[in-house]
């Protein structure tokens, strides 16, 4: 007896959609229901969002779309559309946008913080001056253990400070509460987002 399949006419086809992501858009042949995740990291090779529970609970996933976050696992990419989609690897890119290059904010940003040590470790590669503060800060508190959470906590904290400068313990754990760390690092978490709110607002002035 032959099985019945799914008549393969009524599978969701491929579309052409343009999707914009750190600025630059693309087309990418795609089911329309795709989850956003899927396409950064399999079209766009954008590897800072990271696959954890696939149900946006764990945030690994976290983007910003127009300034907030979301969890790219359950978004599917037709939810972006004539949108901005912004990742970890995006966030300089922004920053300096935003900067336009001014000498007199990479300066106050360099300033050291009172008590607190600000240097970079030279040996990873890594130019301050390219970070985003909320990336500088995540760095300089050694805010992560194995890093998997840290895509998340960084976009999460982008979006928490684009909408509230001066952030007191309470918004940040709300803020940061879907955002979960199987290592621990809570507390140099809450460290550097409150050193990035510094950076933020020494660059405002």
């Amino acid at each position: 007896m032959r099985e019945d399949r799914p008549d393969a006419r009524a599978w969701p086809r491929p579309q052409r959609l343009f999707v914009r992501v750190n600025g630059t858009g693309q087309d990418v042949d795609v089911v329309p229901e795709t989850p956003l995740l899927y396409v950064l990291r399999n079209d766009f090779a954008l590897n800072g969002p990271k696959y954890g529970c696939g149900l946006g609970q764990c945030g690994a996933c976290t983007v910003l779309l127009d300034g907030a976050a979301v969890r790219s696992c359950v978004l599917p990419v037709k939810a972006t559309i004539g949108r901005d989609v912004r990742t970890l690897e995006g966030l300089p890119a922004l920053w300096q946008s935003s900067t336009q290059g001014d000498d007199a904010i990479a300066a106050a940003i360099d300033a050291p913080m009172a008590g607190v040590d600000t240097e970079v470790d030279g040996d990873a590669g890594i130019d301050p001056a390219r970070l985003h503060p909320v990336q500088r800060a995540f760095i300089e508190e050694q805010a992560a253990q194995c890093g998997y959470c840290l895509n998340g906590m960084i976009c999460s904290t982008v979006s928490l400070l684009s909408r509230s400068p001066d952030p007191d313990d309470a918004e940040i754990r709300s803020a940061l509460r879907f955002n979960l760390c199987r290592c621990g690092c809570h507390v140099e978490v809450m460290r550097a987002v409150k050193r990035a709110a510094v950076y933020l607002k020494q660059a405002a002035r």
